[in-house]
């Protein structure tokens, strides 16, 4: 028997909830593109769960109509495979900030994304503490003056990408809280792949770190200062197209289009190279001279999938052994009474 899935709106995945960001939040414009998005994915409301931690982005599930978690700091990646590998028939997505996902959840973050859990997650980084009311974050640019760095912090911060390719995520992208046919678009991409999808979200926080992303978002730069990365097509960026990036031994050069230079010199780029090297070098052009930020999908790739390894392993054991009991488990091995 063929099943018809309902037709869904955005309106169903919004709740009654009071959205309690601060007027202006980039949130807004997060949960605005996930609540858009949801619906055109051809899955049952029912088999959604977003799972958060702390922060101003973990206030997401309150505001998903969908079922959800809100865990504690740091935890959302533990909770959500936990989850994953129980119902792995579940989409599961994780709402996680820089501070909550990079700090304290630094190691859960990085295991995740090793072991190829099947989530999806986004990242929303705003390089500052937002909830907790303007502290430096592990994005936040060296010399930030914040409330607990009044004199500059000395900490070289993270880059998100760089860090899940290290981590050999096997789909890592970046996107912009404010670019919402280019965000609604990489969240589809994230929501097609089977294995941990990393999303990094640049997110404005409009009362504690103002402006931190407005080289990228304003109108009259952006077009320098962005690259937006595709499948297939040549490194190509500017406001007029005029600048490409290609290779000068083992580092990226970006040059002048023209004058003997074309389109055939640049990098084509390909998500699906096997090595995340290539990828790595891209996530390096941020904060780089000259060199523009990489938007779009930087790797996709395929793997085996945490989940379906371990239901495997369960499944043999069931086989081999049969069912467990609880109540035979306890007893057995070494047991003593106390009186």
């Amino acid at each position: 028997m063929t099943t018809t899935l309902p037709v869904y709106s955005k309106k169903d995945f919004q709740t009654d909830q009071e959205v309690r960001w601060c007027p202006g939040c980039g949130d807004y414009a997060i949960l605005s593109a996930v609540q858009s998005v949801f619906p055109e994915l051809g899955i049952p409301k029912e088999k959604f769960v977003v799972v958060s931690g702390i922060g101003c982005s973990s206030r997401f599930p309150y505001y998903m109509n969908t079922y959800g978690f809100h865990t504690i700091h740091g935890r959302a990646p533990a909770v959500a495979t936990g989850l994953k590998i129980t119902r792995p028939d579940l989409e599961v997505w994780v709402a996680t900030g820089d501070g909550d996902a990079l700090s304290i959840g630094g190691n859960h973050t990085i295991h995740m994304m090793r072991r190829n859990v099947g989530l999806k997650v986004l990242l929303f980084n705003n390089k500052i503490y937002g909830l907790t009311k303007g502290q430096y974050s592990p994005t936040s640019e060296m010399g930030k003056k914040a409330k607990s760095t009044p004199y500059g912090s000395v900490d070289r911060p993270f880059n998100p990408l760089s860090l899940a390719l290290g981590a050999e995520a096997t789909f890592v992208a970046r996107s912009v809280d404010v670019f919402q046919p280019h965000l609604k678009a990489t969240l589809k991409r994230a929501a097609a792949h089977q294995g941990t999808a990393f999303i990094e979200i640049l997110q404005n926080c409009n009362i504690f770190n103002d402006g931190a992303w407005e080289n990228l978002t304003e109108r009259d730069v952006r077009d320098d200062h962005t690259i937006a990365v595709e499948h297939g097509q040549p490194l190509v960026f500017g406001k007029n197209k005029d600048k490409g990036i290609r290779m000068k031994g083992i580092e990226l050069e970006v040059v002048a289009l023209g004058g003997g230079i074309g389109e055939k010199d640049l990098i084509v780029h390909d998500e699906r190279h096997p090595n995340p090297a290539y990828a790595f070098l891209l996530s390096r052009m941020d904060g780089t001279p000259g060199f523009p930020t990489p938007l779009g999908v930087l790797r996709a790739v395929d793997a085996p999938r945490y989940e379906a390894g371990i239901n495997d392993q369960l499944r043999q054991a069931v086989e081999k052994k049969g069912r467990g009991d609880l109540a035979q488990l306890l007893q057995a091995g070494d047991t003593w009474q106390v009186r």
